[in-house]
This record gives structure tokens, sequence and C-alpha cells, in this order.
């Protein structure tokens, strides 16, 4: 396949992203047409549609991208690493308030600058994932400060953040801010760098994407099916997977914690993650995933590390600093080079699976296999 091929509207989306399995459910063509709808983690088609143009597969994160005229059009050169994109700094952070490290997933780190971004008035709403009943997610939008922390922690099934900031773009709200996951972010980066006609103006009210570091999702009906199974009727208050050696997923009950073993867990994987290069979401501002140090999962789960990757993303980081909403450790000398290896290694998965697919080495579908790394 070539990357020059023209758009083909949603018959492109049809058949070569939901037929073939990629689709990640990110929800770009969602809120910008009435033929596409999500429910629960699913994109779905409700009206077919003839155009051989359109906004759903101009912006789709699997669509034909090229990888490498976005870094450039993003970041800053200088920046960019071929294993986890355009890197500013390495951080290890966690939230000074007690409160919010108690409600967060880790560190809460990601509810202190969303919070700290709305509070200073560099964003008016923050688009944000939520939990509903059932293990399924949805996104939500928040605009003051106080109401960050309700949405805090890790939800394991997709959530159609960006049909939310196709919705609210097209509002009142001037300065948007994005939690992503790497698929979203990528789809927003379309939207910026390549805005389709009409859409110009309400891109430019994206403000700030915060990444968040995923390894794959978890398929809604999957999960349901393994939750009800290993914990019955029990409420589940959270989950959590430690790092990969104690091979658990932990899902969190008034009662205690129950363990999964994770290769239960692997099988409710969505397909379309085998076919995701971008651990680290490497087109956000600033990336944030859970720390790892060698002082040990007891302490690493109560903090973050974070990527810093623009300009705009160092100073809300510098702003949290210095209004001590967040409080800063020093990073382990080798953690640089663990995560670079960490996402190098789900880079190769991708690429393999990809060949498998497309069945060559140098047309990945919707890249170049040179564009996955950064050179």
């Amino acid at each position: 396949m070539s990357d020059m091929k023209e758009n083909q509207g949603q018959a492109w989306i049809k058949n070569q992203v939901m037929a073939q399995g990629l689709c990640t459910g990110c929800a770009a063509c969602v809120g910008l047409c009435p033929y596409q709808k999500f429910y629960r983690d699913q994109t779905a088609i409700v009206h077919e549609c003839d155009r051989t143009w359109g906004r759903c597969s101009a912006y789709c994160p699997r669509g034909q991208v090229d990888l490498k005229a976005l870094r450039q059009a993003m970041f800053d050169a200088d920046d960019l690493t071929p294993e986890l994109g355009a890197v500013k700094g390495l951080y290890m952070t966690r939230a000074t308030d007690l409160q919010v490290r108690k409600q967060a997933q880790h560190g809460g780190t990601v509810s202190t600058l969303v919070a700290l971004a709305l509070e200073e008035r560099l964003i008016d709403v923050a688009v944000l994932a939520d939990s509903e009943k059932k293990h399924s997610s949805r996104s939500v939008a928040v605009s003051t400060p106080s109401e960050v922390s309700a949405f805090s922690g890790s939800k394991f099934s997709v959530s159609p953040t960006v049909a939310k900031f196709n919705e609210i773009s097209q509002g009142d709200a001037a300065r948007i801010g994005v939690v992503a996951t790497p698929c979203q972010a990528l789809a927003l980066a379309r939207m910026q760098v390549h805005p389709q006609p009409g859409d110009e103006e309400r891109v430019k009210k994206l403000e700030l994407v915060i990444g968040l570091f995923c390894g794959w999702a978890l398929s809604f009906k999957e999960l349901s099916k393994l939750i009800k199974e290993k914990a019955g009727a029990e409420f589940i208050e959270g989950m959590d997977i430690p790092p990969s050696q104690h091979k658990i997923m932990e899902l969190r009950t008034e009662k205690g914690i129950i363990e999964i073993p994770m290769e239960e867990v692997q099988a409710c994987v969505r397909e379309s993650c085998q076919y995701c290069y971008d651990l680290t979401c490497e087109f956000a501002d600033l990336s944030v995933g859970s720390a790892r140090s060698p002082e040990g999962w007891t302490v690493d789960r109560g903090w973050n590390q974070i990527l810093v990757r623009t300009e705009k993303g160092q100073a809300l980081l510098d702003l949290a600093r210095s209004r001590g909403v967040l409080e800063f450790k020093a990073v382990p000398p080798e953690n640089l080079e663990k995560l670079k290896a960490a996402s190098l290694g789900k880079k190769d998965t991708c690429m393999l699976q990809l060949e498998e697919v497309s069945g060559r080495k140098d047309d990945l579908i919707y890249t170049k296999r040179e564009a996955v790394l950064c050179q």
C-alpha cells in the first residue's frame, strides 16, 4: 500500500481500518459527521456515506499518516529521539496534596497539572476520561479545578476522547486541554497540523495535550466477563497493573485486592492495540506514566515519571514546581535508557504485526517503517 493514496472517506475507514481490526476507538470520526457513533468502546457506522474525501479519514490515527512530517511540524528537531519522539527532559513527580494522591492511580501528577492549567486560565475546559458502570468509559468536559480529582485513576477501556473534543471545540470554549492516550493524541496532532476546510478555527482551540503512557487497552466486553468471573457482584473501586515481573492485574474491592494472572488479562486486549507503535504518547506536550526506580513498586506506585516534549509542556511543569503543587525527586540515571528500550520493544512488535497484516516490510498500512522510528 502507498501513503500517497487519496483520502477515500468513510469507505477507507470501513474497509481498511475497521475491517482490518485497526480501529482504536479514539472517536476522531465521531461528532463531525452524523454517520459514525460511539457505543461503549466501539466506533460504529450507522449510515453509509459515499463521499470520497472526509474528515473521518483525514483525522483517523490509522489512516495514511506521515509521522515524520507531523513530528517536524510539532517539535524541535534537536529534541527528537528514535525511540521516544521529542524529549526535553524526564522527571519524577507526585502531587503534594495528599488527598489528590489518595484518589489518583499513582502520583496524582495528571490531575494536578490539569487543575493547575484550569486555575491559571491556561485552558478553559479539560477533556477527561471517566468510568461508567460495568467498566466502560466515557469522556467528560470539566471547567473548574475542583472537578478534576473526581475523574482521576486509570481507565482500562477506551473512551471517546476525541469525539468530546470535536463537540466542545464547536462551542464557546476558547482554550481546550485534553488528557489523551497515544492514538487519541495522534488524531489530535493530525487535526492540528492538517485541519480540514472549515475546521481551522475550532482546531486552534486545542491548547494543551497531556499524554498517558499506554501499553494497550482492554475490550469492554471481555473485561466485563473477566471481572464478573473473578469478582462476582463486588464493586470495583479501581484497577492497577504492577510492573511486568508481578504478572498480575489488581482489582481493588471493598473486601480487598483480587489478583488476576496477566495471561488472562492479555486475552482481553483489543486487537487494534497490537498495531500501535507508541508506548509513551509521543504527540503530546508532556507524557505521564507510572514511575520505575530501584526503590521498587511499593514506592514507585506513589510516583509518576514525565517526559516533557514541548516548551508549553515545560512551562506548565515549571509552573507546578513554582506553585508547590508537585513534588520532584531525582530520576535514576538509567531510567531514560530503560524507557527507550521499552518503547523500542513496542515499536518492533507493532512493525512485525503490521508486516503480517500488510504482507510487506516497507509499507505498514498507515505509515512507513522508517517513520515509526523518529529518523
